[in-house]
């Protein structure tokens, strides 16, 4: 059982009394006990003098008058010493511990006072941590006020931790507001760029549909930015999530790549089963065309990728493997960090900008999930996606 820091400090300065007690009382007892022995029964006698009797010799009588007042000055004290014994140590003890018992109530009750700046400095930590957003509780301050000692000191401490995290995430807010002007501003563009093309009488059926295939595409475009943007708003955490079948996503994004594995010359293989999340669809649609792209680019022509997807217990398992060259294990976790590919030409097409496994890394840690990536022996690489299930 784990005792609280309050409940340690009572128990030791409790503790501690109940020692000082027990050897003040042992002390106590100690001294009186040595001071009763030195007090021997001193009997004073007087001898009378000769009578007309007289042989100049003490009464018979006299010397048993002595034997029995000295008998009784031993009982005296032996009565006095037991009854110094039961005040002393049974009387003395139970007032001990009544003493004792009233001292922890007051140690427990002054332990809490000196402790409740800690709880405030706990709890405003908890409800930062626990805020969905954490960016957006970071105006809370302690502002402790009393005397300048160690728990102000960890208040004010922490106050200033909080301080230079709000500036720095206000300081990231701004510039995630100027990107998404930024990366939106194109998109528009070449949204409205395309619909006035539509709508020009000269336009024949296959520039209408291609139109349409441009603004669908730009639409995605354009989403895909909100996602992303909102998921690094968020700090990393999708706040809004719905049910989303792996299963449907990987044939969905399976037959969007499947013109560029064929240019490649590279299969594609599917084994779907149903695998119910609950996150952001277009997130984790991101999450398998990256891992997609990453299999065929990183490929030999002729090679494959496998993607299935499955449930075991309350996970779904998202799992892609594919065919290439040998990965030396050590260069697994670089792997998913940005901008870093690994040396040698090892792809069948063009090459991406290194960002396809951090951005999948992201996302899962995202939906609260883990990713994993194990090299094969025969070559090429296989990564586990493994989310809650929905």
């Amino acid at each position: 059982m784990r005792l609280s820091l309050r409940a340690r400090l009572t128990l030791t300065f409790g503790g501690l009394f109940l020692v000082a007690g027990v050897v003040l009382l042992g002390a106590t007892y100690a001294l009186f006990d040595q001071q009763l022995s030195r007090s021997d029964p001193k009997v004073f006698t007087t001898r009378l003098g000769p009578g007309p009797e007289s042989t100049g010799e003490p009464r018979p009588d006299t010397d048993d008058l002595v034997d029995q007042t000295r008998r009784w000055q031993e009982r005296q004290r032996d009565e006095l010493h037991d009854a110094a014994v039961t005040s002393l140590v049974t009387q003395g003890s139970i007032a001990l511990l009544v003493v004792g018992g009233a001292a922890a109530g007051f140690g427990w009750l002054i332990a809490g006072r000196v402790l409740a700046p800690l709880h405030r400095v706990t709890e405003t930590a908890r409800r930062i941590a626990g805020s969905p957003a954490a960016d957006r509780s970071l105006h809370e301050r302690i502002a402790l006020r009393g005397p300048d000692d160690e728990v102000k000191e960890l208040a004010d401490t922490f106050d200033t931790m909080v301080e230079r995290l709000d500036r720095s995430f206000d300081g990231q807010r701004r510039f995630v507001a100027n990107a998404s002007h930024e990366l939106r501003t194109p998109l528009t563009l070449g949204r409205a760029l395309v619909e006035v093309a539509m709508q020009r009488e000269s336009a024949s059926p296959d520039v209408r549909q291609l139109g349409e295939t441009l603004l669908q595409i730009n639409a995605r475009h354009e989403r895909l930015i909100t996602g992303l943007l909102l998921l690094a708003r968020s700090d990393n955490e999708i706040t809004t999530r719905a049910p989303v079948d792996l299963a449907d996503v990987v044939t969905h994004v399976t037959s969007q790549t499947a013109r560029e594995a064929k240019e490649a010359g590279i299969a594609v293989e599917t084994e779907t089963a149903e695998a119910m999340t609950a996150g952001d669809a277009l997130l984790l649609e991101r999450v398998v065309q990256n891992l997609l792209e990453n299999g065929l680019r990183h490929n030999f022509e002729g090679g494959w990728v496998s993607a299935t997807c499955r449930t075991e217990g309350d996970r779904a398992v998202l799992e892609v493997a594919n065919s290439g060259p040998a990965v030396p294990p050590y260069e697994i976790p670089a792997l998913f960090e940005p901008f870093h590919r690994l040396d040698g030409d090892r792809i069948v097409t063009a090459k991406g900008a290194g960002l396809g496994l951090s951005i999948v890394q992201s996302i899962v840690r995202a939906h609260g999930g883990a990713l994993t990536g194990v090299p094969r022996s025969e070559g090429g690489l296989t990564v586990t996606v493994t989310l809650f299930s929905g």
